[in-house]
């Protein structure tokens, strides 16, 4: 496939709802225990996969007609220094290999290993022009989980970043500070579609699925949510819910209304 046909393998009429599984290499994934089950749950739901190489060698073939996306990095908290954030550890070529249709990766502006993180990121996407992989860049002010730096102006300024940088899908966080309709100061300063992640469990339904609805509205191409799915008592209502909202123009009130009826 080209460049194009690869991007699109994880859209729906410009939409996307795409599920991370890729946290095994940075935090205790209680929930993901078999990412086999989880993906034939949920698959109905989701158009796409963030994971690991180990588990695209062996997932692969469970996934025919969803984008799969090769995380490039391991990135971690565990460390202090040089040491955290984000380590590239693969490519594009790896990518190819595995059949995957795009890559990720961390981009981490205002970081302690900003200037290497940059290079970093700039050479991935260099090499993807050669073959034809999308990239999508994981634009996180300061570091990953650094949500009280995740302002709306810093938002901005990162995600613009990623797409300067040649990022063809940006995925980030909701602003903290971002009351409706501020994140489209955030799309309408990013020239590539930009979809919004999870972070953490929140353990609120309602919370999770009206910022999904407020991000969408302002402009958001999609989501990358992965915790708040594969943690949720109930993986599969939870990503249909969030799947209402991004391609079927539903409110949050009716995707909440959604996980009470039976999946069929």
């Amino acid at each position: 496939m080209n460049r194009q046909e690869n991007l699109e393998s994880f859209f729906r009429d410009g939409k996307t709802v795409i599920l991370p599984v890729d946290h095994g290499c940075a935090i205790p994934v209680p929930g993901l225990a078999n990412p086999f089950e989880l993906i034939e749950r949920v698959s109905p739901y989701v158009d796409g996969y963030v994971m690991n190489l180990g588990l695209a060698m062996r997932a692969a073939d469970s996934m025919a007609g969803k984008g799969i996306c090769l995380r490039t990095d391991v990135y971690n908290t565990r460390m202090e220094g040089d040491g955290a954030g984000s380590i590239n550890v693969y490519g594009v070529e790896e990518a190819e290999m595995v059949g995957a249709n795009a890559v990720m990766n961390m981009l981490y502006p205002n970081s302690i290993s900003e200037r290497v993180n940059f290079q970093e990121v700039a050479d991935l996407v260099r090499t993807s022009l050669d073959l034809d992989i999308p990239t999508i860049i994981e634009a996180l002010p300061y570091g990953l989980g650094q949500t009280d730096k995740y302002t709306l102006e810093n938002i901005m300024f990162a995600t613009r970043l990623a797409a300067e940088l040649g990022a063809d899908v940006v995925k980030t966080p909701y602003p903290i500070d971002a009351k409706p309709g501020d994140f489209r100061r955030v799309t309408e300063s990013c020239f590539v579609p930009v979809i919004i992640l999870g972070g953490a469990n929140v353990n609120d339904d309602a919370s999770l699925l009206k910022m999904v609805e407020d991000a969408m509205d302002a402009g958001a191409a999609g989501i990358a949510i992965g915790r708040n799915v594969w943690q949720h008592r109930n993986p599969a209502a939870i990503a249909r819910s969030l799947a209402a909202i991004v391609h079927e123009e539903a409110s949050a009130l009716e995707a909440l209304a959604l996980l009470k009826e039976p999946l069929r």
